[in-house]
């Protein structure tokens, strides 16, 4: 079993807890971990952009000169690619497709790599429970603030209303239920702060 630091809502260490060496023991695969990155950001992205073809532009189909005698390279018509104005020879269309095939267990795997990198740098710590009373982003900030962290990603079992609603104007701090939770998250937040339940969980999830 993995030792986790756990800490206090003041951000103080206290007694270790217990971790599956199947979720926070296993190697570093940095090939694997790349892929579930790359394509989680590519599944995100959307095929927004788009151009025109040669037979969409709005140009005369005419031929711009006779073909033989003017001393000038032969042309068809003015939308031709070649021309300045022309259409695209291969135009992007808003039906392209980016994603990228990751089949389950190699993103579970992807996960569990990451969650093992992280508590070998003590980037992970465990903390145990962690909510709101009140919709109030100032005692969130305070709560968080206490915890010793300039930026922080908290994943909990269970985000309410009042946890969603008071961490959405607050900087540098992001709030991820267990199923929610992705590796682009976990790679660009320096510290991570996790639940006990949301530990049990996320076994339950990866392992």
């Amino acid at each position: 079993m993995m030792e986790l630091k756990l800490i206090n809502c003041d951000g103080k260490a206290m007694a270790n807890v217990q971790g599956s060496d199947g979720l926070f023991g296993q190697e570093y695969n940095e090939a694997l971990v790349h892929q579930v990155v790359t394509a989680y950001y590519a599944n995100a992205r959307l095929a927004t952009r788009k151009q025109k073809g040669r037979s969409e532009i709005a140009k005369s189909t005419r031929k711009p000169w006779k073909q033989k005698g003017t001393g000038r390279a032969r042309a068809g018509m003015a939308s031709s690619p070649l021309w300045r104005g022309g259409g695209k020879i291969f135009p992007n269309l808003p039906d392209e497709n980016f994603s990228h095939k990751v089949n389950k267990r190699m993103y579970r795997a992807g996960m569990r790599a990451i969650l093992s990198q992280l508590v070998r740098e003590d980037r992970l710590m465990v903390i145990e429970s962690f909510s709101i009373d009140a919709v109030k982003t100032k005692e969130l900030a305070k709560q968080v603030r206490g915890l010793g962290y300039d930026e922080v990603l908290i994943i909990t079992d269970d985000i309410d209303r009042n946890l969603a609603l008071s961490a959405r104007n607050i900087p540098r701090l992001k709030i991820l239920d267990v199923s929610h939770t992705d590796p682009v998250s976990l790679v660009q937040f320096d510290h991570i702060v996790i639940t006990k339940k949301a530990v049990a969980k996320m076994e339950e999830l990866l392992v």
